[in-house]
C-alpha cells in the first residue's frame, strides 16, 4: 500500500469537487488517457476508462462521504482501489493498492505516485478555482 498526506489550502468541497470530476480526472492524473460515462458522480456509477498505455477498463466511485471518496479502477491484469480522506484541515490523505500480474510488475514504478498525485490535484483545484475567478 503507498500513502501520502498533503494540506490543500482549498476546502471540503472544492477537494471534494474535483475528485467527483470523473470526467476530467484524466486531466490531473497522467495514468488516464480517457474516461467515459455520466456527468453525475455517484456510487456504483461505472466510467469506461482508457489508461496508458491504451489498456481498456472500467473505473467505479464506490465510496462518496463529506471526508472521503474511494475509487477502484481496473484493467486486464491490474486493480487499484484508491482512498481519498479529506479532513477538516484541509489535509488530505490517499492511499492506494494495487493487485494483479500487471501491478506487480509495475510496482517500482508507483514509489511516491500517491505524493505527486496529491500535488496533481491540489495543482488542478487551483487551476478550477483560477477559472472560476476569470
Amino acid at each position: 500500500m503507498e500513502q501520502a498526506t498533503e494540506t490543500i489550502h482549498a476546502g471540503q468541497a472544492a477537494i471534494r469537487q474535483v475528485l467527483l470530476d470523473a470526467l476530467g480526472l484524466p486531466e490531473w492524473n497522467e495514468a488516464f488517457l480517457a474516461i467515459d460515462g455520466p456527468r453525475e458522480t455517484n456510487p456504483g456509477t461505472r466510467y469506461s476508462l482508457r489508461v496508458r498505455p491504451g489498456f481498456s477498463g472500467e473505473l467505479q466511485y464506490t465510496v462518496v462521504e463529506a471526508d472521503r471518496v474511494e475509487i477502484v479502477w481496473q484493467v486486464p491484469g491490474f486493480r487499484e482501489v484508491g482512498t481519498w480522506t479529506i479532513g477538516d484541515d484541509s489535509r488530505v490523505t490517499h492511499t492506494f493498492e494495487q493487485s494483479g500480474p500487471l501491478a506487480t510488475v509495475l510496482r517500482p514504478a508507483y514509489r511516491n505516485i500517491a505524493t505527486i498525485r496529491l500535488a496533481r490535484l491540489a495543482n488542478r483545484i487551483r487551476q478550477v478555482q483560477l477559472a472560476h475567478t476569470a
